[in-house]
This record gives C-alpha cells, structure tokens and sequence, in this order.
C-alpha cells in the first residue's frame, strides 16, 4: 500500500494536545495506525500528553523539535527519532524561528 501525502489534505490545528500555535498534520488512519507526516510551526507546540493503548514514533526530517519526555527535556535534529513507548508523557515544542517536519506513527498497542 502507497501512502501519498501529496494526495492528502493538510489540516492545521491550533493548540493541538493543549499545545500553543498552529500544528499541520497530512494523517492516513486505518484505525490501527496513524501514519502522519507533520509541520510544527515556529514557536509552536503540541501540548502535554500520556500515550496510553498505544505508543508514538517521529523521524524529524527538517529542524529540531524539544520534547519533554517523562519529565526530561531533550532535543531532537534532522535525522533523530524520537520514541514515546504507551504509558509515557511527552510534549513537543519548536523553540526555533524555522518550521520543523516530521513523520510520525501512532500504532494501537491493545
């Protein structure tokens, strides 16, 4: 199966999560899996969130994106992953003056 997220619908969200600023997600959703390929605005943030039934991975692809993991703060450059396995907490925050991107997948654990 293709996912083309050039034949998808850009949907902006803001204060996603709780966050602050625009958020823009392409999503592709089969009910197990999100698939998503997204853009953290500058400044922007995706609020505080715990992963529960299901956990989430992002490959940053453009920038660099903090996150606030369990209560630890780390950041994360083009090429990094970030993992929140299910039952964790993390945020994310663009502290910079340039958009971020990233693709993320959000499988159902249960």
């Amino acid at each position: 199966m293709i996912i083309n997220f050039k034949e998808i619908e850009a949907k902006h969200v803001d204060g996603f999560k709780g966050g602050e600023g625009d958020f823009i997600t392409k999503l592709a959703d089969d009910g197990k899996v999100k698939i998503m390929l997204n853009t953290l605005t500058a400044g922007s943030s995706i609020g505080t969130h715990t992963h529960i039934g299901n956990c989430e991975v992002m490959y940053i692809l453009k920038g660099e994106i903090t996150f606030v993991y369990d209560g630890k703060e780390e950041t994360a450059h083009a090429g990094d992953v970030h993992y929140c396995p299910c039952d964790h907490t993390h945020r994310a925050e663009n502290r910079t003056s340039e958009d971020a991107e990233f693709f993320a997948i959000v499988p159902e654990t249960k």
